[in-house]
């Protein structure tokens, strides 16, 4: 059972990875700074990191120890989460990309047409 449940997480591990990577690239594509390294070719951890803008960062780290998510202004930490709900924020940062948020001068520019 335990040998399974370990294959499970480094499964998920490498899943997670990839998932990072591809989004650092659809980042970078929308102008954004963003970079994902990982250690050797296994893809069992990653270093993902985006600047959303002045002195606004995200880190993210996963490996089979663990993984967080820190949110920087200022070079001050404001949020670090761990586990599921690192996951979840970065869900909710992945969510921003696709469904980016209008600002209310847009929407009413939108609405006027």
């Amino acid at each position: 059972m335990f040998t399974r449940l370990a294959d499970q997480h480094r499964q998920f591990v490498q899943d997670l990875v990839m998932n990072l990577q591809a989004l650092a690239i659809v980042l970078e594509n929308r102008g954004y700074l963003a970079s994902c390294y990982t250690c050797g070719g296994e893809m069992n951890s990653a270093s993902f990191m985006v600047s959303l803008g002045e002195n606004h960062l995200i880190r993210f780290l996963v490996s089979d120890y663990g993984i967080t998510w820190t949110e920087m202004r200022d070079d001050r930490e404001l949020m670090k989460l761990e586990g599921a709900e690192a996951i979840s924020q970065l869900q909710e940062l992945a969510d921003l990309i696709k469904f980016p948020v209008q600002s209310a001068e847009t929407q009413l520019v939108g609405a006027a047409i």
